[in-house]
């Protein structure tokens, strides 16, 4: 009952959208399964670039990029290039609290979708009360919305780099 009760809030408590724009549907989806990675429950982790993901809700150029990138894993044992979360950009969060989803126009054109929340709520500490963000640069393909790019807020400098030039950079063992 718990868990219904989760999942309700998270939808739930999603804001609304101004000016009639929609949730692109996988930002919406990779937002989902990080909510549910983060609940706190004993749940299955979702990996956000498993079987049945990657092909369907990523650009063909973010997908090239990350099998070049899974050439090298993060952990000797491990599949993923990374060895934390790419969407909280840490290796542990709370439930995530606070959760927004903005659709808007980047600057060059593109679509974009912000999602921002606070990962650390349940901490004492002062960075409980920080909110993150994350850029989810959008590409229709084949009629279909996909992510191109995820930039990460890094919550010292303010600075967004890219989950491309990141996958770039571990392919080339950088």
């Amino acid at each position: 009952m718990k868990t219904i009760a989760l999942l309700f809030l998270a939808v739930v408590g999603l804001p609304g959208v101004c000016d009639g724009a929609e949730i692109p549907a996988p930002v919406q989806e990779i937002i989902d399964a990080t909510v549910k990675n983060w609940s706190g429950n004993d749940t299955e982790w979702i990996d956000i670039f498993g079987p049945g993901k990657l092909d369907k809700l990523y650009s063909k150029d973010f997908v090239a990029k990350y099998h070049e990138a899974e050439k090298h894993p993060a952990m000797e044992e491990g599949i993923s290039p990374f060895d934390y979360d790419v969407i909280v950009n840490a290796q542990d969060a709370c439930p995530l609290q606070d959760l927004t989803l903005t659709p808007q126009t980047a600057a060059d054109g593109k679509e974009e979708v912000v999602v921002s929340f606070r990962k650390m709520a349940c901490g004492d500490a002062p960075e409980a009360q920080t909110i993150s963000s994350v850029r989810f640069e959008m590409v229709i393909d084949g009629g279909k919305p996909l992510i191109d790019d995820i930039m990460m807020e890094n919550a010292d400098t303010k600075e967004m780099p890219s989950l491309k030039a990141e996958m770039v950079a571990i392919a080339k063992g950088e």
